[in-house]
């Protein structure tokens, strides 16, 4: 072989080489970032489960929980969840150009009120039931857990921003714990305890198993991510609904609003803030 090809030879196989490296590393960089997504996801599953299983089971333990303070968690938590739709979820939406997001965004408000209808408001930590009236356990049940499916869509949808996943998850999390001790306290009037505690473990499953399967069929199957991406503000809707009615449904007469319950929104939209400092 003439001189003169040798060096020519010799800079193609190492610019091949450093091609195949560069792949090779960017695969393995897809991997990591790829199960490192998926343990943070299940990691965060198996927390709300827990979470949602101890705190809703304090009625199994406590025979009257305090109805003050039981308030102003609802008030923090609607706070959180409204101000994580607003800073995190509905920008991630609007930055995934999706078609139609204000008519889906205003479609999942009122999917929402039709849902309602069937919690009787449990999913806003109280019922509309009045006492002595006949509880419907399988509507209230059925109702929360369509809700409780819609909250887990957007926790497995990869966010262009990581905060957005973490911050969802608090905001979820917080928002599920007085509504799984109302699910306990309502399944305690119909059926024993242990009936009751079962009736708690197959609700909070509910949520992640929505965010794992979301999570899993959208890394295998673009369709499915992108139905999802469409999904993203129908869900959105529905949290800004149930922000709201927790604001105005105050539990006080005339719909008068405490400092204390003041403080609690408060609390609850700094926290919210703290969280674009995730980013």
């Amino acid at each position: 072989m003439p001189r003169k090809v040798l060096p020519l030879v010799g800079l193609t196989f190492h610019c091949n080489f450093l091609l195949e490296l560069r792949g090779v590393v960017k695969w393995s960089y897809f991997y990591k970032s790829f199960f490192y997504r998926a343990y943070m996801l299940h990691l965060f599953n198996v927390i709300l489960f827990l979470l949602t299983v101890i705190f809703g089971s304090a009625p199994l333990w406590f025979r009257q929980l305090d109805g003050k303070s039981m308030l102003y968690l609802l008030a923090f938590s609607g706070s959180f969840l409204l101000s994580i739709t607003f800073l995190h979820l509905l920008p991630e939406t609007f930055a995934s150009h999706v078609l139609y997001a204000g008519p889906l965004l205003l479609l999942g408000f009122f999917v929402q009120l039709l849902i309602q209808r069937m919690t009787h408001g449990a999913e806003h930590g109280h019922t509309h039931i009045h006492e002595g009236h006949h509880i419907p356990l399988l509507s209230i049940f059925t109702g929360l857990a369509i809700h409780a499916f819609m909250e887990g869509l957007p926790l497995g949808f990869p966010y262009q921003q990581q905060s957005t996943i973490l911050s969802l998850y608090m905001a979820i999390t917080v928002h599920k714990l007085p509504e799984a001790m109302l699910v306990t306290s309502i399944a305690m009037q119909v059926k024993n305890k242990r009936a009751a505690f079962l009736q708690l473990v197959l609700f909070a499953l509910i949520t992640p198993f929505a965010s794992t399967l979301t999570g899993i069929m959208s890394a295998r199957y673009t369709n499915i991510s992108t139905i999802v991406s469409y999904l993203l503000p129908v869900v959105a809707g529905a949290f800004i609904h149930i922000a709201t009615t927790i604001f105005f449904e105050s539990g006080t007469k005339q719909h008068a609003i405490s400092w204390q319950k003041v403080l609690a929104m408060v609390l609850g939209v700094g926290i919210g803030l703290l969280t674009l400092a995730f980013e």
